[in-house]
C-alpha cells in the first residue's frame, strides 16, 4: 500500500468540532506538523473532510 504525508497548514481554531476531531484523529496537533499514514480508504476519507486544512503528498 502506498504511503502519504499529511501536513497541517491551517489552524483548527474557529472550526467545527467534527473537523477538529478529524485532524486530531489523523495525529496532527500543531501547525506544520507532518505525519505519515498508509493510503487506506478510511484515511483518505478523513483527509477529504479536512482538505482545506492540510497538505497531502505521496511519500
Amino acid at each position: 500500500m502506498t504511503k502519504i504525508k499529511i501536513t497541517q497548514v491551517k489552524s483548527v481554531i474557529d472550526r467545527p468540532k467534527r473537523q477538529k476531531d478529524t485532524v486530531k484523529a489523523l495525529g496532527l496537533r500543531k501547525m506544520h506538523q507532518t505525519v505519515v499514514h498508509e493510503a487506506t480508504p478510511q484515511i483518505l476519507g478523513m483527509v477529504r473532510k479536512v482538505n482545506h486544512l492540510v497538505k497531502v503528498e505521496e511519500a
